[in-house]
């Protein structure tokens, strides 16, 4: 269970900022932020379906995952989307194959470096990923597009509960998250019993220290989660997709 103050309402708050309804602001920098906030989701499943879908090199994939979000800042591309007709992340790759075929269409016309809207990315660690998974097939690239996106918002949810635990002084509770949840497969796990050998402390304090940091992993998902929902509907819908439960 979530913490009372950490557990998001029932009722979409007007106060809950949702970047994709602030990508279709009227205020320019207010679009800028909540593109960025976005990106910082999408990135990567954008970068790897141009590069397996499309089939572009590294160099234009990076070229054109970065210009693909000056464009959509630029020409307002999910301003169209309508949350009753589905998942943001499904409309944002039409958009993105309807962009890639365009830009197929005029060959030569981007410019490595013309984007009005430089991300930081690390392309580098996106390309070792690629050739470290199998590749998907062409019936699956669908699929593998959501995939990627749940994957980028688990990792960017533990880079944030890194970061609380430094910030909070619960750098033990991050190493036992850490060790138990996100290290090796089931069978090389480190039990309880040898974890708390390692740190030297009681086995209920690392059952304590992992119990806090998954509520707190899952407050943090679940804010994050957030901005990237329109409606209370959209967000539950996805918090059970991630999560398998009601929030």
């Amino acid at each position: 269970m979530t913490p009372e103050n950490d557990a998001p309402s029932r009722n979409f708050p007007d106060t809950s900022w949702s970047a994709v309804l602030g990508v279709r602001s009227g205020d320019e920098g207010v679009r800028a932020r909540s593109l960025e906030a976005l990106a910082q989701v999408y990135w990567k499943p954008v970068y790897k379906h141009v590069r397996l879908r499309w089939g572009r090199g590294p160099e234009d994939a990076q070229d054109l995952t970065q210009e693909f979000f000056s464009r959509a800042l630029e020409k307002r591309f999910f301003d169209a989307w309508d949350p009753a007709r589905g998942r943001f992340r499904t409309f944002l790759r039409v958009c993105l194959d309807g962009f890639l075929a365009n830009e197929a269409k005029a060959a030569g016309r981007l410019k490595r470096g013309g984007g009005i809207l430089h991300l930081p990315l690390e392309f580098k660690r996106a390309e070792g990923e690629i050739t470290m998974a199998p590749v998907p097939s062409p019936d699956t690239i669908e699929r593998h597009f959501d995939a990627e996106w749940a994957r980028s918002l688990f990792e960017l949810t533990v880079e944030s509960l890194k970061a609380a635990c430094d910030a909070e002084g619960k750098a033990i509770s991050y190493r036992i998250f850490e060790r138990y949840d996100l290290e090796g497969s089931d069978e090389e796990r480190s039990t309880y019993a040898m974890l708390a050998e390692e740190l030297r402390i009681p086995i209920t304090q690392v059952t304590n220290h992992l119990a806090w940091a998954r509520r707190r992993f899952r407050a943090l998902l679940l804010e994050r989660l957030r901005a990237l929902c329109a409606t209370d509907e959209e967000f539950q819908k996805e918090a059970r997709s991630l999560l398998g439960l009601d929030v």
